[in-house]
């Protein structure tokens, strides 16, 4: 979900598809070593294959953090104080 108060530009456009891709890429890495304690497949790729998307999660980690933190760095994920005592949710209003 986009945050309201968060700019929509190239670069934290980058942060958001850097982030989903380090989110899918270690379930499919967790799947993967998932299969292969379960399964125990003996093909020849197998062995080859079942580490690289744990070697996926940990480019796109770096990417990540790169990328947000030149985000922050910009001023791109900051967020004005003020703001955020002059919105009121549901959760505010029913308490």
């Amino acid at each position: 979900m986009i945050e309201p108060d968060r700019p929509d530009g190239p670069l934290a456009l980058a942060v958001r598809w850097a982030g989903r891709l380090l989110c899918w890429s270690l379930a499919a890495a967790m799947a993967a070593a998932a299969v292969d304690i379960a399964v125990s497949p003996h093909t020849g790729w197998w062995h080859t294959f079942w580490p690289l998307p744990w070697y996926l999660t940990c480019a796109s980690a770096a990417a990540w953090a790169a990328l947000r933190a030149r985000e922050k760095s910009t001023g791109g994920g900051r967020r004005d104080p003020l703001s955020e005592q002059d919105v009121h949710t549901d959760w505010d209003q029913a308490a």
